[in-house]
């Protein structure tokens, strides 16, 4: 099997040829279709994030034809398409995982962080944490729901049943999750880096209600703001954009330092929460949904040798959508 594996932080990943892998019990192996490209693995690659599995095959949003399965896993899922999200595999004995917040479980994996991911030609998963996918749409739109959906539906949730909601970074995340705010009848917000004309007019094509930049007010408070863009100085800003009671969201795995603020601004009972990881129901709820409002991802394809590209492509901003690498 072909990868590109990251084998030093801050370096480019590197292309290698591997024996390819059996599946143990409980796992499946994919014939990988498509791996989308998504911030979390900027923050791996870069060091931002501690300890990954070295050397590493990035990438969690991964799409792929099951063509191998371990023991005690049905061998009627073979040929069926599947989906592996972030999530690699929960302990499902901590308190955390009983009580159903599988997403904060104190022994979890990975994947493309601390087990294999999908920046290859083949991978091995977890069979009770990969979803059936439908076989007959198209594997690189389905990819980046698999993390940029799944953590926008949960941070979605987060915020809570308003109507006016702010998205603060319009990229993969956001471009999906404001779909489903406008098929639920709310009003979006839209705020971009200033200057970034083009994901500006990209959200009002999706039906964005307004959008500017990071640094202008909406022109009317904001029931709850999301924040999926990894700057902390945008939490004053998304507060002060928010009313009395309202709720702020940061979306991401990492962000860098949230200034001082003066109290006034969290003042009012409004609220800064933030969203870890993805539960499996997430995914369950997620993926049903998305088919239901007709959500449809907006995709820059790269060949899988290209995946350092797609990574500059995605750490300079100039990508409106998601990025996805395809062997």
């Amino acid at each position: 099997m072909r990868a590109m594996v990251l084998e030093k932080i801050g370096k480019p990943l590197v292309p290698v040829e591997r024996p390819l892998p059996e599946p143990l019990a409980g796992q499946i192996r994919l014939s990988v279709e498509a791996c989308a490209v998504c911030r979390t693995d900027l923050h791996i690659i870069d060091g931002e994030l501690p300890q990954p599995k070295l050397p590493l095959v990035p990438g969690h949003e991964i799409v792929g034809l099951i063509e191998a399965v371990g023991d005690g896993v049905d061998p009627a899922r073979i040929g069926r398409r599947a989906g592996v999200p972030w999530l690699g595999h929960s302990c499902g004995t901590c308190s955390y995982c009983r009580s159903g917040a599988e997403n904060l479980c104190d022994a979890p994996l990975f994947t493309g962080y601390t087990q294999d991911g999908g920046f290859a030609t083949a991978v091995v998963a977890d069979a009770d944490y990969a979803f059936d996918l439908d076989s007959a749409a198209d594997p690189v739109a389905l990819a980046p729901l698999l993390c940029a959906g799944l953590i926008g539906w949960r941070s979605l949730k987060r915020a809570g049943d308003v109507r006016r909601i702010g998205i603060y970074g319009f990229g993969a995340a956001a471009h999906i999750v404001a779909q489903v705010c406008v098929w639920q009848g709310r009003k979006v917000y839209a705020f971009t880096r200033p200057g970034d004309i083009a994901a500006q007019d990209f959200a009002l094509e999706l039906g964005a209600a307004w959008a500017g930049a990071s640094d202008q007010a909406p022109p009317e408070p904001l029931d709850a703001a999301i924040i999926f863009a990894p700057v902390g100085r945008l939490v004053p800003a998304a507060l002060k954009a928010v009313r009395k009671g309202g709720r702020v969201v940061c979306g991401g795995i990492h962000m860098s330092d949230i200034p001082a603020m003066p109290y006034a601004l969290l003042w009012g009972e409004r609220e800064l929460v933030s969203v870890a990881n993805l539960t499996r129901e997430d995914a369950r709820e997620f993926l049903d949904i998305a088919a239901k409002a007709g959500v449809h991802t907006r995709t820059t394809v790269y060949p899988l040798e290209q995946a350092n590209s797609a990574l500059d492509d995605l750490r300079s901003g100039s990508l409106n959508g998601a990025a996805v690498l395809v062997p």
